[in-house]
């Protein structure tokens, strides 16, 4: 079977690129488009509706490992031991074992790639001691952010009550990132990591795929919905996008990609910046669930309907292209000389929300 045969995606043909640019993102989704540069807000959408930021949190605990390691506190070298809590988180996740090693650098592609449960407990554990220390942290860097309207109860995004968050935060959150630690950028822009024995290639299916596509983050739970947060950089400029909401991988997908693409090419008036937004609209006292359309019936016909004969997601976005290349799979995985976890149970959550899709991995390239 060729690359091309294996592939994740399935791309659908038969409309016109002006079609789809003009499809609009569901009603009820909140979304927020960002020049990064100068801060303007170029589109948005119930941006303070608080919604569940699933892993999406995992970008939040990356900002508080970054001010670790700019205090001294931590290096990328440490190694980070895996604790019977982090080893006790359900997936996704890399099924290490208690006592198992890996160094933060490791842990944190995996972060990224895969968005790892029980590595986000571990690495909160390594900073600040215990996960609750690591969330107060998390809690104090997002209100020195002036992320007003978020809170964080663990570092991985599982569901717990009080963890909230909205689109106009997610956006503070991610050009912050950007801003404060340039250097560490290159973590949200990789295609996928090995072990040496499995590759697993980035949940992001605009890395690789989308031009000038350099991050950030997807995330799911049932109460959230499908989230990506997408980054993108082209001449210079670099512009941001969060979607919360969708009913699927694939809609995700091309939400992301529409809008990010639309930034690109629009013109805006130029009107608010992330810090001149005053909040609006309703959905500002409670948090916005909606399992009932996405872990039901109704959101798994929906899913299937996304899905083309052999499980491959299709995804409509014009701007979303068939990866050129192998993918660039750099190394992740526990520090050499301690015995493998058995691939069984990890294989089967190798690609983690996109767990279920019967997809060939592709064969490693060099980084």
């Amino acid at each position: 079977m060729s690359t091309r045969q294996k592939r994740l995606i399935s791309f659908a043909a038969t409309a016109t690129a002006a079609f789809f640019f003009s499809v609009p993102l569901a009603q009820a989704n909140p979304h927020i488009l960002v020049d990064v540069q100068s801060g303007r807000v170029l589109e948005h959408e119930e941006a303070f509706r608080k919604w569940y930021p699933a892993s999406l949190t995992k970008l939040m605990t990356a900002y508080t490992v970054f001010n670790a390691i700019r205090a001294g506190e931590i290096s990328l070298e440490t190694p980070i031991v895996i604790s019977k809590q982090a080893a006790a988180q359900p997936a996704a996740k890399m099924y290490y074992k208690p006592g198992q090693k890996l160094t933060l650098d490791s842990a944190l592609k995996i972060l990224m790639i895969k968005s790892a449960n029980d590595v986000a407990v571990a690495v909160a554990e390594a900073v600040a001691g215990t996960q609750d220390a690591f969330v107060l942290r998390m809690n104090s860097d997002a209100a020195k952010l002036d992320m007003s309207d978020s809170h964080f109860v663990n570092p991985n995004g599982l569901p717990g009550k009080g963890q909230y968050t909205t689109a106009r935060d997610l956006a503070v959150l991610t050009v912050a990132l950007r801003r404060d630690f340039p250097q560490y950028a290159g973590y949200f822009a990789l295609e996928g990591f090995t072990n040496g024995k499995t590759n697993t290639p980035n949940i992001n299916l605009l890395i690789g795929r989308f031009a000038g596509a350099d991050g950030m983050k997807t995330g799911f739970i049932c109460a959230s919905g499908f989230n990506q947060i997408g980054s993108a950089t082209r001449n210079g400029r670099t512009i941001i996008s969060v979607v919360l909401g969708t009913d699927s991988l694939a809609a995700r997908a091309d939400a992301t990609a529409n809008l990010l693409q639309k930034g690109f090419t629009a013109q805006f008036p130029a009107v608010d910046t992330l810090s001149s937004l005053k909040p609006y609209g309703l959905g500002q006292e409670q948090v916005t669930d909606v399992s009932a359309d996405i872990c039901s019936a109704k959101g798994a016909k929906v899913r299937s309907e996304t899905r083309d004969e052999v499980g491959r997601m299709k995804v409509q976005s014009p701007y979303i292209q068939e990866m050129d290349h192998e993918p660039r799979y750099v190394f992740a995985g526990l520090i050499p000389g301690q015995d493998v976890q058995p691939d069984k149970m990890a294989k089967a959550d190798a690609i983690g929300d996109l767990a279920n899709v019967p997809v060939p991995l592709p064969r490693p390239t060099s980084f």
